[in-house]
């Protein structure tokens, strides 16, 4: 148990100091929303407080989050990018993993109504 405590503790130090200073090349989404897959979201407190890390980003604009479907959907500012190590970094130190994630053309408003329609 210790072992798989001090190896969690560092993979979380190693993904830190990498969102800090992104590698040249570091993964973006230039003009559009993405998608990040992310477990261990179970309630609405869950939600509200990866919402409330994502939102203080300064490139973050529209959010969705649906806890059924374990999905977050951050769709960029106007003129701005979104830097997937950044967000998926916020998204880990908030407690949940990111399995995947995805760029995608959509903008978060019709992500949202895809996904009522399911």
């Amino acid at each position: 148990m210790k072992k798989i405590l001090t190896a969690l503790v560092l993979g979380a130090a190693a993904l830190a100091a990498t969102a800090q200073t992104p590698a040249p090349g570091a993964p973006t989404a230039d003009a559009g929303t993405v998608k990040f897959a992310v477990n261990g979201m179970v309630c609405a407190f869950c939600a509200q407080g990866i919402e409330k890390r994502l939102t203080k980003m300064s490139e973050t604009g529209p959010l969705y989050i649906n806890l059924a479907k374990k999905v977050v959907a951050v769709q960029p500012k106007p003129g701005m990018s979104i830097d997937v190590a950044k967000v998926k970094a916020e998204i880990v130190e908030a407690g949940y993993e990111v399995t995947s994630t995805q760029a995608v053309p959509q903008t978060v408003a019709a992500i949202r109504a895809e996904m009522k329609g399911k």
